[in-house]
């Protein structure tokens, strides 16, 4: 009799949940450039989650110097397995090149695209355009972030630098958030920026397990 209770108990005993896999594809502000590995923006983000009780792996996809063409380009390899989620923080390069926002709006449709025909949900971060390429590029590469968000169903974070920007527009020093070339943010930036996208990582892990 004991011998039958066993695989009955196991056969109805719930599934063990298995940890998501969570893909962050971008430039170097994803990758952790200039930073000690542990500092990057991967895995202060896993660890963010991690205290919050999230069984999620953090796979760093992010490659320094790259920009929406790059990233356009590698999506394939990027969801070759496809990950449970992905957050696509792409633009910045786009954004100092003054590339035209039509053609970064194109790449980034065709990242939005593949991960949508792979069932892959999507966090688009997004960047705020300055105001030197004048009002039309900074109208157009703006809405690119919300127009494709809301095409493809993806959550939308409007401002990867958030924390960031949102000091500077107070006009006080960035000198405590960013490192010495005053483009990247250094560990304690990386940490607000971090605390602040956080919530809507969460979200997107939702979104992930619920499919």
């Amino acid at each position: 009799m004991a011998g039958l209770v066993l695989p009955i108990l196991l056969a109805t005993a719930p599934a063990m949940a298995e940890t998501l896999r969570l893909t962050a594809m971008g430039d170097s502000l994803t990758q952790g450039y200039g930073l000690p590995a542990e500092q990057g923006f991967v895995p202060v983000l896993q660890g963010w989650l991690r205290n919050r009780g999230h069984d999620v792996e953090v796979l760093n996809a992010g490659v320094s110097g790259d920009t929406t063409a790059g990233g356009a380009a590698r999506i394939g390899w990027t969801l070759s397995p496809p990950p449970d989620a992905l957050i696509v923080a792409l633009g910045g390069n786009d954004l100092l090149r003054g590339l035209d926002p039509a053609d970064s709006r194109a790449n980034l449709q065709s990242i939005l695209r593949a991960a949508h025909d792979s069932g892959v949900p999507v966090l688009l971060a997004g960047l705020p355009a300055p105001g030197n390429y004048g009002p039309d590029f900074k109208r157009d590469f703006e809405a690119m972030y919300r127009d494709l968000a809301k095409e493809w169903d993806a959550l939308l974070y409007p401002d990867f630098l958030g924390p960031i920007g949102d000091k500077a527009a107070r006009g006080q020093s960035l000198a405590d958030l960013m490192q010495d070339d005053r483009i990247h943010p250094n560990a304690e930036g990386v940490r607000q920026i971090v605390a602040a996208i956080g919530p809507e990582v969460e979200a997107l892990l939702a979104r992930a397990a619920a499919d």
